[in-house]
C-alpha cells in the first residue's frame, strides 16, 4: 500500500530537483546548466518545464527556451511540495504492520 500524496518521480527529475536543491534557495539557469553538465540544454528545459507544470518547482519566467533567457531565469522548489519530494528522493520503508490482534 501507497501513500495517497506520494510522488512518482523519474531519474531527470530527481537530479534536477536535486539541483535545485530542497532548502527554499533560488538556483538561476546559468548555475543548474553548471551542476549538470551531462544535460543537455532542451532536455533540461523540458524536464523543468514538466516539474513547473506539475507545480513542484516554481520559476520567475513563463518561457526560457533560448539559452540567454533560461541562464537569466531563476528556479525553486515549490514549498508546498519540498516535504513530500524530500519523501519521493529519499524513501523510506514503510513499517510493517503487526499480524497481531488484540482480543477481549
Amino acid at each position: 500500500m501507497s501513500r495517497e500524496n506520494e510522488i512518482q518521480l523519474d531519474g531527470s527529475e530527481v537530479t534536477v530537483i536535486k539541483a535545485i536543491g530542497l532548502s527554499g534557495g533560488e538556483v538561476d539557469g546559468k548555475t543548474l546548466l553548471e551542476r549538470l553538465p551531462d544535460f543537455v540544454l532542451a532536455e533540461l528545459v523540458d524536464t523543468l518545464h514538466g516539474l513547473v507544470a506539475q507545480a513542484y518547482v516554481e520559476s520567475d519566467k513563463g518561457s526560457y527556451h533560448r539559452k540567454e533567457e533560461f541562464e537569466k531565469t531563476h528556479f525553486h522548489v515549490n514549498p508546498s511540495y519540498a516535504h513530500d519530494l524530500k519523501d519521493a528522493l529519499n524513501p523510506r520503508p514503510e513499517p510493517k504492520k503487526s499480524r497481531r490482534v488484540r482480543r477481549e
